[in-house]
């Protein structure tokens, strides 16, 4: 499956961003997916992952608070509302889709989009 992430930004600390991650195929429905983070010099971090249907979502403890994950299986898409950003959420933010139920580790997910960046200025 190709995923095309978009959304990503330059914003102010306090904003908002929504990334969006369009996937190629109409199984699109038969995916785990998620959110990955990661910022120069850094591992790829987990941010957020939803379940085939969207009834289980998942999050890294820093993020559950101001992230929200979900999906419209109808438009082949995922989602990351991102609020109250601040500065050390600036990296590139790539989806991913996992043949298989959740799981954080980046090393588990079977296809990758190319990772928008996104930029949180103080």
């Amino acid at each position: 499956v190709q995923l095309q992430a978009s959304g990503g930004g330059l914003v102010q600390a306090g904003g908002s961003l929504r990334l969006s991650c369009a996937a190629s195929e109409r199984t699109f429905s038969r995916y785990y997916m998620a959110w990955f983070r990661q910022a120069p010099g850094k591992e790829r971090d987990f941010v957020a992952a939803i379940s085939w249907s969207g009834g289980s979502t998942y999050y890294a403890d820093s993020m559950k608070v101001r992230f929200t994950i979900s999906r419209d299986n109808a438009k082949n898409t995922v989602y990351l509302q991102m609020n109250s950003l601040k500065p050390e959420d600036t990296a590139v933010y790539y989806c991913a889709a996992r043949n298989g139920v959740y799981r954080s580790d980046h090393r588990a997910y079977d296809y990758w989009g190319q990772g928008t960046q996104v930029t949180v200025s103080s």
